[in-house]
């Protein structure tokens, strides 16, 4: 079996990367690690027309999906270009409103997340204890136990190793559904989330690989690009091994949205991810992790994301083992 996209997901791929090359994402991330959402929104509204949100929604909730595929080909893009937003979360949130089984409350979600009108985000046992930039989401979702609770607050922000991912505990709680089906649908959406994460891992991971071998073919050292440097050669050979190696398990899981299948694609890109920044800021130097250059966030993003929705060594526990992902700190 080839893990590989059809010339129609490929095309959608290379629309979003066209449109966001564009967009000014650094400006917009910058502007949503302040406390400021409106670029991230306006950006939002321009990745809801093209489809992204609504390949996770129903048909029968004015939704094109639910399409895992195109779900993770979309979302290698969105990390490839440093999106900010809880978009995973609410990824995660449709799945489990599709799940749930009432169709009144997914009525009531749905629709407005497929258009872009309804930003959301979830926390669930597998994500810890936080809601991802809920104080920019239109609401936060979480469980306890069989219990399904949308927050009535929020707890003061915390700091994250991404300035760009907002950290808040929802408190309070107005119970919107209870149950066994709750538990089910929430480890549901758990492999969504932790599917989308590992997409927006593997293009970050890519965008630092492209960002640093441009930058070694432009830095010279006696006389020669570093870029001709065996040893960076090597260095950068490495980090596109491992990316290349992530890609085929992430679709692979994809399409099979197995648990284990699902961990085994979020340890890999997330390694991999980890590896190009360490690798990006080696290569670049002191400039690397200058605040005030681009590349500082897509690393700062890669550091996050290798924990998010499960770190590796979870991740390798629920393959080998069987057992769910414990929560991990981001």
């Amino acid at each position: 079996m080839k893990f590989v996209l059809n010339e129609e997901q490929s095309e959608f791929a290379r629309t979003l990367d066209r449109m966001l090359a564009s967009a000014d994402t650094p400006a917009a991330v910058r502007a949503w690690s302040a406390g400021d959402p409106v670029p991230g929104r306006v950006l939002w509204a321009r990745l809801a027309e093209a489809g992204v949100l609504a390949i996770a929604v129903p048909q029968e909730y004015e939704g094109l999906g639910p399409l895992p595929v195109e779900t993770a080909a979309a979302f290698t893009e969105l990390g490839r270009h440093a999106v900010p937003g809880p978009l995973a979360e609410t990824v995660a949130a449709a799945a489990l409103l599709d799940r749930l089984g009432d169709p009144p409350l997914a009525k009531r979600w749905l629709p407005g997340i497929a258009s872009g009108e309804c930003c959301l985000s979830l926390s669930l046992p597998a994500s810890g204890p936080y809601a991802v930039d809920g104080d920019c989401a239109h609401a936060v979702l979480f469980t306890d136990g069989d219990r399904l609770l949308l927050a009535e607050g929020l707890g003061p922000v915390q700091p994250s190793f991404d300035p760009a991912r907002r950290l808040a505990r929802p408190l309070g709680g107005t119970l919107l559904a209870t149950g066994p089906a709750v538990r089910h649908a929430a480890a549901h959406a758990g492999r969504w989330a932790t599917l989308a994460t590992a997409a927006q891992a593997l293009g970050t991971g890519l965008a630092l690989l492209e960002r640093t071998v441009a930058y070694t073919k432009q830095r010279a050292q006696f006389g020669v690009p570093v870029g001709s440097f065996q040893a960076v050669k090597h260095r950068l050979a490495d980090t596109l091994i491992a990316l290349e190696f992530a890609g085929p398990l992430l679709y692979g899981a994809a399409l099979t949205l197995s648990g284990p299948d699902i961990a085994a694609a979020k340890a890999a890109c997330g390694e991999a991810a980890y590896a190009a920044a360490r690798t990006a800021l080696q290569l670049h130097g002191a400039i690397g992790y200058t605040a005030e250059y681009d590349l500082s966030l897509w690393i700062l993003k890669a550091r996050a994301l290798r924990n998010a929705w499960g770190t590796p060594s979870e991740c390798r526990a629920q393959v080998l083992e069987g057992r769910p992902v414990t929560p991990g700190s981001v």
